[in-house]
């Protein structure tokens, strides 16, 4: 008998466009989720894409939800839900929504999304992905310098707070106990900056756009019929990267000493003249030029170069990677519809495939019997996951954000690291005047606050003996290593389940642990453009742009997290394990499911729009007082443009020329510059307060150092400074939730390497202080 991972939870969704694909996440990790909407129709209706059947949106995020209208918050048939619920999904203030107050569900945890969050300064402020995007320092890196900041053409925040929700509902039930949570979608999105915000303080860096390069290397080129993404960084990790594409180019019979007469383990491109920089592109550039998209994929993977297509849906539905997982099945009338995230592997099979049942059809509601009342309501309330024991391996950004959110709910971390191989993100503190080397990174400082460090040689049998010791410790293992590195440590699922047949793990590297490509190397920069995410950000008349923070490092880790947390309560119900492949590529297409729906049913590929919208005019960043400042503004209907103009004090005339949508999209240029006419001789500040204060969205483009200084993340506890043991204080960031009734927090920064042995080895797995010093004799712990 299979039964999914979610089975028994009771999900009432109420949510608006935000938190719409929260419910059919849920729902395909296996809860009962129940959209409610008003008997005038369903809010996502309205949204674009359309297809011959109404809303692919609402295809899309409606997927495996029974759908049951009613006349209000008063009426009987949500009554009746809210009783049986034990997930309450809703988006306060949205328009087309049905308000609830939480006290007509009191047993059920209601997970509450806002822009801003329920409580601080502007928290009434009104924002769409636009105006959240701008809030976080995000937006203004993304683009080119001479440019505004620009945002990606499918709502990106509502993309990160989609997984986060989920993750957050999930971490409700684990509490054990009704919560209601409060959601920040500004500060779900800050963790896509990797941390730079909380260490402006230290780094000074306000950030900048640097178009279609990733600091001074260039990430995006031009080839045949498209864009590929290949990163020239230097590093021990992508020495045989550049190897590589020096033999290609050479093959190819184009001249280029300025790549074979070099020696690339010295290399260093922050050393780099730009004069250097500029000949070891030339000929890469030319390369690239002379192949397709294709050929030089199909380069890559037979080579382990780390190149990536940047994808439209054309590419996508006809991925052999994505086709050989089954990522693509028919769901409806639909040939080709985004199944799930996640795959599992289980015992027996004892867990049913995540992916969506058939829509359900408006009319009678599930029949959900009363939950019982809490018999924790009154404890004193402890972290979420307390108690919870999980082990991580890997490296880079996406594993430690993913086991991150454990942490700061209460979970113990140990992180598995090596003396001899350490993680690429420490070396980033190999920079001259930096003291304390591979302990002053601060990004892997940033990304691993929380978690206890134990150093294991994997290539000694006593060191994968020892990491075996710990995942029996563990309540679940985390990694996100290529697939073949588990296996030659010993310690992938198939040959760890025969010892622990209750194991939770999760495994999330880029595409996926099958599949003819599972084996490609590559880095964020990749997983953006091979997810799609590259090729809708940026301007219609240029290139591509990777959105700030190689998107799918900080996205992929929100799925892999509400994966890994149903995985959990699952085993907490059943005794059962089981284990879970996200592919990072995967969860970025998953989180576009529209945008590919559009192509799938339509056969149109919607392209970059810069900051323009297909749903509003106006729709952009707009040039205030001072050097490189923005606002983002944004109308969502008529009446908003009324609001506008009279904010403005605009003539009627003016006014009147632009009163409907299909005036204003007709006129953007004309629409456009009446607004930047205004804005550039007020600061981003006065335009956002003033134009709140009338009901339109507005808020200021911050740069790293604005969201650092942000009143609404300062209220909200946002910024945690702890004493690192070398690089003394640091800030660190906080996730995107609060919980009423569970404490949270970080209480500790990342390890310095080893920094935990003695209490791992000695506590946990009982080693005495002899074995120990043996060990580290002979080379175990390095």
């Amino acid at each position: 008998m299979t039964e999914p991972l979610l089975h028994g939870v009771r999900v009432v969704d109420l949510a608006g466009e935000p938190a719409a694909m929260t419910g059919r996440i849920l729902a395909d990790l296996g809860a009962e989720v129940v959209r409610v909407v008003p008997a005038g129709g369903d809010c996502l209706a309205e949204l674009p894409p359309f297809g011959p059947g109404g809303s692919l949106r609402q295809l899309a995020w409606n997927a495996g939800k029974s759908v049951v209208s009613v006349e209000g918050p008063g009426d009987r048939r949500l009554s009746e839900l809210l009783a049986g619920a034990d997930v309450v999904v809703c988006t306060p203030g949205w328009r087309g929504v049905v308000e609830v107050d939480p006290g007509q569900a009191p047993r059920a945890s209601w997970i509450l999304v806002t822009p801003f969050g329920l409580d601080g300064p502007r928290a009434h402020w009104k924002a769409s992905d636009l105006g959240v995007m701008a809030s976080t320092g995000n937006m203004y890196c993304t683009g080119d310098p001479d440019r505004a900041p620009v945002r990606c053409t499918e709502p990106t925040a509502w993309s990160h707070l989609g997984p986060e929700a989920a993750f957050a509902a999930l971490t409700a039930l684990a509490s054990g106990r009704p919560q209601i949570v409060d959601v920040s979608a500004q500060e779900v999105v800050m963790i896509a900056s990797i941390g730079h915000v909380g260490r402006f303080p230290r780094t000074k860096n306000r950030g900048k756009r640097s178009g279609a390069n990733i600091g001074v290397t260039r990430e995006i080129w031009p080839c045949g019929d498209g864009f590929v993404s290949f990163g020239l960084r230097g590093g021990k990790a992508r020495v045989p990267n550049l190897q590589t594409i020096t033999r290609l180019v050479a093959e190819d019979g184009i001249e280029a000493p300025a790549l074979t007469q070099r020696d690339w383990t010295t290399y260093d491109h922050n050393r780099a003249t730009p004069e250097e920089l500029e000949a070891i592109s030339a000929p890469i550039a030319e390369y690239f030029r002379r192949h397709t998209m294709a050929e030089l994929y199909e380069t890559a993977c037979a080579t382990n170069l780390m190149l990536a297509p940047a994808n439209s849906p054309p590419q996508l539905t006809a991925s052999a990677q994505l086709e050989a997982r089954g990522f693509f099945a028919p769901f409806g009338d639909v040939s080709q519809f985004p199944r799930s995230f996640v795959i599992t592997t289980s015992p027996d099979d004892a867990v049913t495939r995540p992916g969506p049942r058939p829509v359900g059809t408006d009319g009678a509601p599930p029949t959900w019997p009363a939950r019982p009342a809490s018999s924790t309501a009154d404890a004193t309330p402890t972290p979420a996951w307390e108690g919870t024991k999980l082990l991580e391996l890997g490296a880079g950004a996406a594993g430690p954000i993913a086991i991150r959110y454990f942490a700061e709910h209460g979970a113990t971390v140990i992180r598995i690291e090596s003396r001899s191989r350490p993680d690429f993100l420490r070396t980033y503190g190999l920079v001259p005047g930096n003291p304390c080397g591979l302990e002053g990174s601060d990004m892997f400082d940033s990304l691993n606050v929380g978690k206890l460090g134990v150093t294991l040689n994997l290539k000694h049998p006593d060191g994968v003996a020892l990491a075996r010791r710990l995942v029996q410790w563990a309540d679940g293992l985390a990694e996100n290593f290529a697939p073949r590195a588990m296996r030659s440590f010993g310690l992938d699922y198939a040959s760890l389940v025969q010892e622990k047949p209750d194991l939770v793990m999760v495994s999330s590297c880029l595409q996926g642990q099958t599949g003819p490509h599972k084996d490609y190397p590559g880095f964020g920069g990749q997983g953006s453009a091979l997810g799609g995410y590259n090729f809708l950000t940026g301007w219609p008349d240029r290139e591509p742009l990777g959105p700030y923070g190689t998107i799918t490092d900080s996205l992929a880790p929100r799925f892999v997290a509400s994966a890994l947390a149903a995985a959990l309560l699952y085993r907490r119900r059943t005794g059962r394990g089981v284990h879970l492949d996200v592919s990072q590529v995967e969860a970025a297409v998953y989180s576009l499911s529209p945008w590919v729906l559009d192509y799938v049913v339509n056969g149109h590929v919607q392209s970059r729009l810069g900051n323009r919208s297909v749903r509003q005019a106006p729709h952009g960043a707009f040039p205030c007082t001072g050097e490189d400042r923005w606002a983002a503004i944004a109308c969502w209907d008529d009446d908003d443009w009324e609001a506008l103009a009279s904010a403005m004090g605009l003539d009627e005339e003016t006014t009147a020329r632009f009163a409907t949508l299909s005036d204003r999209f007709a006129a953007q240029d004309e629409l456009e510059k009446v607004l930047a006419d205004w804005t550039r001789v007020r600061s981003q500040l006065e335009v956002a307060e003033r134009l709140q204060a009338a009901g339109v969205e507005a808020v200021p483009v911050a740069d790293l150092g604005d969201a650092w200084g942000d009143p609404q993340l300062h209220h909200r506890g946002h910024f945690v400074t702890l004493e690192h043991p070398c690089m003394g204080e640091c800030g660190y960031e906080r996730n995107g939730f609060r919980l009423s009734a569970a404490s949270a927090g970080f209480d500790r920064p990342s390890a310095v390497l080893g920094q935990h042995n003695e209490y791992v080895l000695g506590e946990i797995l009982g080693l005495s202080s002899a074995e120990q010093h043996r060990l580290a004799d002979e080379g175990v712990l390095e």
